[in-house]
């Protein structure tokens, strides 16, 4: 028995918001043609679910690693996207990494490991 793949489900309060922010952040992203809100952002191996959080919680306390190639093309990329961005930098753990914490809350730890 293997695992195949893992798409975490990301509650935004607004999901036309998040459709358009995701597709500036690289991302493919579709809207679900059901009557829920909801959608799906894809960018090479990484899949990521929207659902629009009609809960009234007003914020996430979700968190995503993603593994990239180059943190600091990453970061480069997604400079003026709103949101808040870490400065890239080493870490003990012997990653390359950054943060970015979306309006909705959700904070990406973005990063690709150092060399030995």
């Amino acid at each position: 028995m293997t695992f195949a793949s893992v798409a975490p489900i990301l509650p935004v309060r607004d999901l036309d918001a998040a459709i358009d922010r995701y597709r500036r952040l690289g991302f493919a992203v579709r809207a679900y043609a059901g009557p829920q809100r909801y959608a799906f952002a894809d960018r090479d191996n990484v899949s990521l679910h929207l659902a629009e959080d009609d809960h009234g919680h007003g914020h996430s306390h979700t968190s995503v690693y993603l593994y990239v190639s180059d943190a600091d093309a990453v970061r480069r990329e997604w400079a003026g996207v709103e949101g808040h961005l870490s400065e890239v930098e080493d870490t003990p753990w012997k990653m390359r990494e950054f943060a970015y914490a979306d309006p909705d809350g959700i904070v990406f730890r973005v990063g690709h490991h150092l060399a030995p």
